[in-house]
């Protein structure tokens, strides 16, 4: 294996690794600690496992289209949709956090030929300095993109935490 290959392998393993302790962060400090990364905004949905039934947290880059937020399920370039994806669209309903905001949203997505898929895709890969067009371009399958709606009551912060 040339040093390019090796260097390439270790900086994915590496990113991830922040990306997952990234998560953590932001999930444990609820909403308070994380909501950028990189200059980037993130948010934390909140749904079930469509087979397992059990509680998931993920932590997503976004783009906001009015009020409604837009994610991309890009699994950077995967093959295979993201597992987070097929849990969403199962559930039609997730909670969201946003910073230390917390509401209910209805889960709709577009595949490339849906109406305003092409809008909502370069709205997020712009917001994600156009690593979803890098990302199409490593995988056959199409990207989805999602459009989570808030429902309800909009924009509560989470109460403070008391020790």
């Amino acid at each position: 294996m040339d040093i390019e290959k090796k260097l390439a392998r270790a900086y994915r393993k590496a990113f991830t690794e922040v990306l997952h302790l990234h998560g953590r962060i932001y999930i444990g400090s609820g909403g308070r600690v994380g909501h950028r990364l990189l200059g980037v905004p993130n948010l934390i949905v909140e749904t079930v496992g469509a087979k397992s039934g059990e509680p998931r947290s993920t932590v997503l880059t976004y783009a906001s289209d009015g009020d409604d937020y837009v994610v991309v399920a890009s699994a950077g370039g995967a093959p295979r949709n993201p597992a987070w994806y097929h849990n969403i669209r199962a559930a039609g309903e997730v909670g969201l956090r946003v910073g230390t905001r917390r509401m209910r949203a209805r889960v709709t997505t577009l595949v490339p030929g849906d109406d305003g898929y092409a809008r909502l895709f370069e709205l997020a890969d712009r917001a994600n300095r156009g690593r979803y067009s890098q990302y199409q371009t490593m995988t056959r399958r199409p990207i989805p993109v999602c459009v989570l709606s808030p429902v309800g009551t909009r924009g509560q912060a989470e109460p403070s935490a008391r020790t």
